[in-house]
């Protein structure tokens, strides 16, 4: 079942946080788990963040979040939010595809 990780923070590092996340994906080619990611910025308070990350199972979510690289990101992205990310995990129930 697939699973969903909303990840919610608040960073005056924009940028910084990029390239954090682009070295990540980088370094993890051929090793993560990660079907699909959204990052969105809030259009009301710009230094929020919302980063939508699709995987094919919580099992796969977990093997992606134990790989070191993905320990090491998560350290510097903390040092780079204002407080404590918050993290909300999704079995995802029910998906309808819409036509465009």
């Amino acid at each position: 079942m697939t699973f969903v990780q909303i990840i919610e923070y608040e960073t005056n590092h924009a940028d910084e946080l990029d390239a954090v996340f682009e070295q990540w994906m980088k370094v993890t080619e051929g090793k993560r788990t990660v079907l699909h990611e959204m990052h969105a910025q809030d259009r009301d308070k710009p230094t929020h963040y919302v980063d939508i990350v699709e995987f094919p199972s919580y099992q796969k979510a977990m093997e992606n979040s134990q790989l070191p690289e993905t320990q090491q990101v998560a350290d510097q992205a903390r040092a780079l939010c204002v407080g404590e990310p918050r993290f909300v995990n999704l079995e995802v129930k029910r998906e309808k595809i819409k036509q465009r």
